[in-house]
């Protein structure tokens, strides 16, 4: 693993999306916009040899701040044994472009965070519940 070239990877993306690199306890995180997230995401696979969407989440700020969610996604390289973290800021009732297209194993992540945060992805192959019964009203990590 390099400390360099993740810098480098992090640094060049967040320039190609206009925004920013931060550090969060040790994880090297670009803050990516929503209608960009896939574009991202492919620069991830395609230039810099990010295999694999390790994890898909959201937060939660409600009352915080606005947006009131972060989506926020895990991407693992097998070759650098790096991993960077995009942060895409999401407002009540926004979508996110589906990532399946370019990393299908994100399939289920995406269905999870819609399941208990209600954040639809545009795109997505199934979107429907995953956790909890498909009569359950409302989305419990709100």
């Amino acid at each position: 693993m390099s400390e360099e070239r993740i810098q480098t990877v992090a640094a060049t993306l967040a320039a190609r999306m206009g925004t920013r690199v931060t550090n969060d306890n040790g994880q090297v995180v670009v803050r990516v916009p929503r209608e960009r997230v896939l574009e991202a995401a492919t620069a991830l696979r395609d230039e810099f040899g990010f295999q694999v969407a390790e994890d898909i989440t959201a937060v939660d700020y409600w009352q915080r701040r606005e947006p009131r969610f972060d989506v926020v996604y895990h991407f693992f390289s097998y070759d650098y044994a790096e991993m960077i973290v995009l942060r895409v800021p999401v407002a009540e009732g926004q979508t996110v472009p589906s990532i399946t297209g370019v990393f299908p194993g994100a399939n289920w992540y995406e269905r999870e965070v819609y399941d208990m945060f209600g954040i639809p992805f545009e795109g997505h192959p199934d979107l429907r519940r995953i956790i909890m019964p498909y009569d359950w009203e409302g989305h419990p990590l709100r």
